[in-house]
């Protein structure tokens, strides 16, 4: 069936929307190509014989009369081998492939197709002539990256018998394979960056997401399925938190959105992410990474539309049964891209000029994150964990667009700025941030790390919390005045904070903590709080116990490898009880 197409005009340009006549048949988030250029746009309002469109690129030289092409298809992306280790603008064009040409810069009017149509890409069938398939289920195999097999699934909504189907190599431009009513399931298929694809069921959150992170995965930790929000202010190390995540979490796919981030950010995630090694397969971090990227300076219609690009490519490899990571910086970014549109379209405003519809826009972002169980033949369930920065102005996070993404966020991981200037790395103020899935964790805990593991996280948030306490009381009447337990439990603190949950990226032993490693500097910094308050009570003195050479060994547990650290931290933490007993 070939597109509808439906011609006009232009009546006006007002920044990235033009308005069109002569397409009152046009239908709505449909795309087109508007002016002598064929820039690409978007059908975003029809009213009084009139079509508004948000262009994704630059609307700079186009007057009125110049031709739009409305077509009847909306705005998709094109999924299939090859999309890993690739980047790509908001609207999927491959940036390599443009930097090629010559040019620093996007040209308007550029046309590239986001995946190369001609390469063979060795094809391993799993059905045969015969077998009845419909949409989901996996007619074969492609070795996309050294570490990742591409799954070629029937698109949803397709079902037959199969006639045909390839047994050797294949194309973009070739079929996988053929049914009996004669519809063609080729290599490459297009799907709308608005739609969400679909899937048998939702599964509850059971199993954490791994970062590394000790602060994340102890005291905050994101399930597996999950959303997280990460605001803070200027310098707070929002992007360092989600680079950190992409190179150290534990995922099968990460899907890296820049969206309206400035282009240095950008420049080290490129430069990076081909030189780094993935820690569990020892490949290059880049087979496994998709990156959009819209910089600030690149039009800011296409911000907008990326990361609906991004997560439509992230549900594509979902549905293989993938874990999927994606991370977007920052979604305040993308936040003033649509109150940028909306105020060119005179819509009513909302809160600090944001349209009115800012929640239901974020939640339609969102909510497309989830463990799922996925379509087809088989038991395959895959997820899309999705972590995205928030920029609010000035830190506070009473603005919007905070606000409406933590009414859909399940983790709110808030960045201080005190603690970034401190050097506190992640710079997370643990008593103003909270996650809702601990308790649907708290089982797996359990079975996995460590039967006290829950216990553990709880005396630490009381420990933390305590010390905010006693320091209030510190600032009247002075640290002299605390009686000696309570100057032993600000030690404790202390330790928790400068040994625990500060972590370095740069120090290998420390950029990345198994759950193991976690579980047992927590079990030796609360055997040294309980040893030394046993001996405290025995009246030794406060000072030869926080002056004891045992605080540097807790202190320096976190540069000691993963490998072997148990058995190393249990002997520390007997070695601490039998010293104080014999204090």
């Amino acid at each position: 069936m070939t597109d509808e197409i439906i011609k006009g005009e232009i009546y006006g340009v007002a920044g990235p929307t033009v308005t069109a006549k002569g397409l009152s048949c046009a239908k709505m988030h449909t795309v087109c190509r508007v002016g002598k250029g064929g820039l690409l746009g978007e059908v975003i309002r029809i009213a009084d014989g009139l079509a508004t469109l948000q262009v994704y690129e630059d609307t700079g030289g186009l007057t009125t009369g110049e031709e739009v092409i409305s077509f009847s298809k909306p705005l998709t992306v094109l999924l299939g081998p090859g999309l890993l280790t690739n980047v790509y603008d908001g609207i999927q064009r491959p940036l390599y492939k443009i930097k090629d040409l010559g040019g620093d810069f996007i040209q308007k009017g550029l046309k590239f197709a986001p995946l190369d149509a001609s390469k063979r890409w060795a094809f391993t069938p799993v059905k045969k002539i015969g077998d009845a398939v419909s949409g989901g289920d996996v007619l074969g195999t492609i070795q996309e990256t050294e570490c990742i097999t591409h799954k070629v699934m029937a698109p949803p909504g397709i079902s037959g018998v199969i006639k045909e189907i390839r047994k050797d190599t294949v194309s973009g431009v070739e079929p996988v394979c053929v049914l009996e009513d004669g519809t063609r399931i080729e290599l490459y298929q297009e799907w709308p960056i608005r739609k969400p694809r679909p899937f048998i069921a939702k599964l509850p959150p059971e199993t954490p997401f791994v970062t590394g992170q000790r602060i994340f995965d102890t005291l905050l930790p994101v399930a597996d399925g999950g959303t997280a929000i990460v605001p803070g202010g200027f310098g707070t190390g929002k992007t360092v938190v989600e680079q950190t995540i992409a190179k150290f979490g534990r995922s099968d796919i990460v899907i890296y959105i820049g969206c309206g981030e400035r282009g240095n950010e950008m420049t080290e995630i490129l430069t990076d992410f081909p030189a780094l090694k993935d820690p569990v397969t020892g490949l290059p971090l880049s087979f496994r990474t998709v990156i959009v990227v819209n910089t600030s300076n690149m039009p800011v219609a296409a911000r907008e539309a990326s990361i609906f690009t991004g997560i439509t490519i992230a549900e594509y490899y979902r549905d293989m049964g993938y874990n999927v990571a994606l991370l977007a910086d920052s979604i305040s970014r993308w936040a003033e891209a649509l109150r940028e549109i909306s105020s060119r379209l005179e819509e009513m405003p909302g809160e600090e000029g944001f349209p009115p519809y800012l929640a239901t826009m974020l939640g339609s972002f969102y909510e497309r994150a989830g463990r799922v169980e996925c379509m087809g033949d088989g038991t395959r369930t895959g997820s899309i964990t999705v972590i995205s920065a928030v920029s609010p102005p000035g830190g506070d996070f009473s603005e919007p667009v905070t606000q409406a993404s933590m009414r859909f966020a399940g983790a709110l991981w808030a960045l201080d700025p005190d603690l970034a200037y401190r050097r506190h790395f992640p710079a997370v103020n643990w008593q103003a941030s909270f996650s809702l899935y601990h308790s649907g964790l708290v089982e797996w805990f359990g079975r996995h790390v460590g039967a006290d593991m829950v216990d553990l996280r709880a005396r630490l948030l009381k420990l933390l919390q305590r010390e905010t306490e006693l320091k209030e009381i510190i600032q009247i009447i002075g640290v002299e005045a605390l009686q000696e337990s309570d100057r032993l439990m600000l030690e404790a603190a202390a330790i928790a904070r400068e040994g625990f949950l500060k972590q370095s990226v740069f120090n290998e032993a420390d950029a990345f903590n198994t759950f193991e490693k976690q579980y047992w500097m927590l079990k030796a910094i609360f055997t040294f709080l309980d040893a030394a308050s046993e001996a405290l009570k025995r009246g030794v003195y406060i000072e030869k116990l926080i002056e004891s050479p045992l605080r540097a060994e807790i202190m320096g547990m976190k540069d000691l490898p993963n490998e072997g650290f148990a058995k190393k931290a249990e002997g520390l933490s007997n070695r601490i009880e039998k010293e104080f007993a014999e204090e």
